[in-house]
């Protein structure tokens, strides 16, 4: 009789991808994938180090599949078991703790390990040290919408001072243009429209399995290769997250003139201060910032350009904040993603001071995200009326049906399984 298995993810998009990856490896070896609410036997919990309470939320989770299912072999993998597989290990039920470099090695694992605490007590870890982390396994996410994330670039060699992820997920590295083209190409297969290029730091992409950028590529050079040679059953393609100094004018100006690459950016900022940027030890100012801003709405007038900011960093003053929220109002943005920022073990800023009060942290996030909703507003209310071409989303919620526009703006509509998985010209 097959065995089956649950998935459970925490954070972020890269995540999403890589636990459907692992989903169809476990599958191929003959699992029956079950939703996490059912029973399995075998649940697997795919971890974030970004969040606050990553211990305290995985301990939760095991708890509650042991008492739905006191029997089931629990694994648990991600950026938070690479980071801290002691401390997970010995939650009590959990059986096996796969670090970065052996998520992908799970159907293995699972052959070799058997229900119940390992020699010594406690999981089993099967983790390294983060510098011996080389391999690059590319991943995306399916049947879970209609737009699909793709992976195609790990890690980061950046070192900015309140980040983990470079521990958790070691040093940069990608897929080649070709393997990114023959994973679009099955993805089309599969009737996905869009596709989200997805990575930890997207406009690295370029360097090798190795670290080494041992390939004469680049991001730019990838974004020409997949709208001239990709799948054309793929009809649209977003780039998520991409840091500001790695987002060329060239980049800038080949997605206004592409056919297949949406207006559609997302930019992180995470502080509008400059002297909050350099003790982030991030890699631009906010005049670059501005000058990015300002020629993309130069050649893209309807482009919508997200953000992501960190508030309550240690220094970050009412001066430096009202810096940062006077920079936000200024812009031409259309939304952001805001972050409160909270103490990370083994990262510079952990040892900062002054530290900003915690409840000062959430007002000021409570303060950008209303002027984050008030952009948004005002953003879709520009377009009103317009006729865009949206792609229709699967979910049918509560007799409802959504789907976003080329630029992003969502729409709602009454469900019609007509329009399911289409992209259609439509009234915004």
């Amino acid at each position: 009789m097959s065995k089956s298995v649950a998935f459970h993810t925490l954070g972020c998009k890269l995540n999403y991808s890589e636990t459907s990856a692992l989903s169809r490896l476990l599958e191929a070896d003959g699992f029956v994938k079950k939703d996490f609410d059912e029973e399995a036997d075998v649940y697997v919990i795919n971890t974030c180090s970004v969040t606050e309470n990553a211990d305290k939320e995985c301990r939760q989770i095991v708890r509650r599949i042991q008492r739905k299912t006191p029997d089931a072999m629990v694994v648990v993998t991600g950026c938070y078991a690479q980071l801290k597989p002691e401390q997970i290990a010995a939650i009590d039920g959990v059986d096996l703790v796969l670090g970065a470099a052996e998520k992908f090695n799970i159907t293995t694992h699972l052959r070799e390990i058997a229900k119940g605490p390992a020699d010594g007590g406690g999981a089993k870890i099967c983790s390294c040290d983060i510098e011996d982390v080389s391999g690059f396994h590319s991943s995306y996410s399916v049947n879970d919408r209609t737009r699909t994330f793709l992976k195609v670039q790990d890690g980061c060699d950046y070192n900015c001072s309140f980040c983990t992820i470079p521990l958790a997920r070691g040093h940069s590295r990608s897929d080649s243009i070709e393997g990114v083209l023959a994973n679009i190409a099955e993805l089309g297969a599969a009737g996905v429209k869009e596709v989200v290029l997805t990575g930890i730091n997207l406009g690295d992409f370029g360097k090798g399995a190795d670290g080494g950028r041992t390939r004469d590529t680049s991001f730019f050079e990838l974004v020409q290769a997949i709208d001239q040679r990709a799948d054309e059953r793929v009809q649209r393609f977003r780039i998520s997250s991409i840091e500001p100094n790695l987002l060329t004018d060239e980049i800038i100006e080949f997605v206004a003139t592409s056919r297949r690459f949406m207006p559609h950016f997302h930019i992180p900022l995470q502080s509008g201060n400059d002297k909050i940027l350099g003790l982030m030890r991030r890699r631009y100012r906010t005049d670059l910032y501005a000058s990015r801003v300002a020629r993309i709405k130069e050649l893209m007038p309807h482009c919508c350009i997200g953000v992501d900011v960190i508030v309550g960093f240690p220094g970050e003053g009412e001066q430096e904040f009202k810096e940062t929220f006077d920079f936000l109002h200024s812009l031409d943005v259309s939304y952001f993603h805001v972050f409160t920022y909270s103490e990370r073990t083994n990262t510079l800023a952990e040892t900062m001071k002054p530290v900003v009060p915690v409840h000062i942290r959430n007002e000021r996030n409570k303060t950008l995200r209303n002027l984050s909703y008030q952009k948004m507003q005002y953003f879709t209310e520009q377009h009103r009326g317009e006729r865009r071409h949206v792609l229709f989303e699967h979910a049918d919620k509560n007799g409802m049906m959504e789907g976003y526009t080329d630029n992003y703006i969502r729409v709602q509509v009454p469900y019609n399984a007509n329009l399911v998985n289409t992209i259609a010209d439509w009234t915004v």
